[in-house]
């Protein structure tokens, strides 16, 4: 399988090159491009993936409804299609922009650019890369924060819904 490639960028966006997904990943310095969506149900409630104990990062924690790469010149809306339908095998709901952020750590760096759509399921999703997924009251999610039990990915995207005043249920 050929190893992905991804666009490095600046903090708005524009491209600075292309490199393999093992030389950004490691090295915070270098900005790439990622979609998240979140995925409320008709009820409100948010729905969470647990990531599969054999990812490289934060397994086995609740994370972000979707979240994956934006391939190198791929455009941000067929990058927010092809994950819906890569994680939960959804291709029917077409997601809105809501806001972007860069998201940095010790092991790398991300410009995020967060959607979301309201679905009520199935979702056939992953088991290669999810080991669950299930919907969550706002106040269910609040209370975890800080617990371990999410992903600081997470945590710093919730963070910036309640920022907005999107999670006042």
């Amino acid at each position: 399988m050929e190893e992905e490639l991804l666009e490095i960028v600046d903090k708005d966006g524009k491209s600075l090159g292309i490199a393999p997904r093992s030389s950004i990943h490691g090295n915070p310095s270098l900005l790439h491009k990622v979609v998240h969506v979140l995925v409320f149900n008709g009820d409100g409630e948010l729905l969470l993936q647990k990531r599969s104990m054999s990812k490289d990062v934060e397994p086995g924690k609740w994370d972000t409804s979707v979240g994956g790469h934006v391939s190198a010149a791929e455009d941000i809306s067929l990058a927010v299609y092809r994950e819906m339908k890569e994680e939960l095998g959804v291709d029917t709901v077409e997601p809105g922009f809501l806001y972007s952020y860069i998201h940095s750590n010790t092991y790398e760096s991300e410009l995020v650019f967060t959607h979301s759509c309201i679905h009520n399921g199935p979702f056939p999703f992953n088991a290669e890369e999810i080991d669950a997924v299930k919907f969550w009251r706002i106040e269910e999610i609040k209370k975890a924060l800080g617990t371990g039990v999410l992903s600081s990915y997470f945590e710093e995207e919730f963070a910036k819904f309640q920022a907005l005043g999107l999670a006042n249920k």
